[in-house]
């Protein structure tokens, strides 16, 4: 037979745990958390997503009461949520990243290619140059041989008229 079963009163960590929940508040209203209207619409946004995820009613009611819930499950859906939303940002962000990087080489090979063509047009341009340098210098040759055969013929004609 079993010793006798002895009342002994609860510890206070019994009571504790005996208290009902609905002494914790699992709201608050949107004006005591300090935030901004924008961040508190935000957020509000965000915890009726999450809640909506899991068909849960009680993210919409709190928000339409100007409440924000804080209780454990439902700030446990929202860290889910709010990892859900950044592992959403991050895959953007990768796609981006990557699309950046092609668009990035698409336009560093048409640099490139633009950089052949005009390395070619500067390279005909200075061929073009040397051209027009090398014709000058002909050109002055035959200025100055020009001249010459004048100041001749100038001297061969007032001889003639001397002689003549």
């Amino acid at each position: 037979m079993p010793p006798p079963h002895r009342h002994r009163p609860p510890s206070q960590q019994q009571q504790q745990q005996q208290q009902p929940q609905s002494a914790i508040p699992t709201s608050v209203p949107d004006d005591r958390l300090g935030l901004d209207p924008e961040d508190v619409a935000t957020l509000r946004r965000l915890q009726q997503a999450a809640h909506a995820q899991v068909r849960s009613p009680a993210g919409s009611q709190a928000s339409s009461q100007g409440r924000l819930l804080l209780d454990p499950g439902s700030l446990a859906l929202l860290s889910r949520h709010f990892d859900l939303v950044m592992q959403a940002i991050a895959q953007r962000l990768d796609q981006l990243n990557h699309q950046t990087e092609i668009a990035t080489q698409a336009q560093t090979d048409r640099a490139g290619n633009a950089l052949k063509v005009a390395d070619a047009e500067i390279a005909r341009f200075r061929l073009m140059m040397q051209q027009i340098d090398q014709l000058e210098m002909e050109f002055e040759k035959i200025q100055r041989i020009r001249d010459i055969v004048r100041s001749w013929k100038a001297r061969v004609e007032e001889m003639e008229r001397r002689l003549g």
